[in-house]
């Protein structure tokens, strides 16, 4: 347990933190399920945009690192082209 007061300030910014990128990453697995299960390739490319958009601000924000967003975008980019 912490004994100073800037170390339970510090817990507490943590945990807030916390359930912040934990609600962002659920967020953007969801999106990128929607994104997987449409079949209309138009709809498919407008989801698309909006995954891209949600994974670049979790970069911009801290909550992923940006070689792991390249390489779930890529994954994403070459599904769409391979019609999957």
């Amino acid at each position: 347990m912490a004994n100073t007061k800037s170390a339970k300030k510090r817990i507490r910014q943590n945990e807030k933190r916390r359930l912040r990128n934990k609600s962002y990453k659920s967020f953007i697995k969801t999106m990128t399920k929607k994104y997987l299960r449409e079949t209309d390739p138009e709809k498919k490319k407008e989801l698309l945009k909006k995954v891209y958009s949600a994974y670049d601000r979790a970069v911009t924000k801290g909550i992923l690192h940006r070689n792991t967003v390249a390489r779930k975008k890529s994954k994403l980019a070459r599904l769409l082209s391979s019609g999957g």
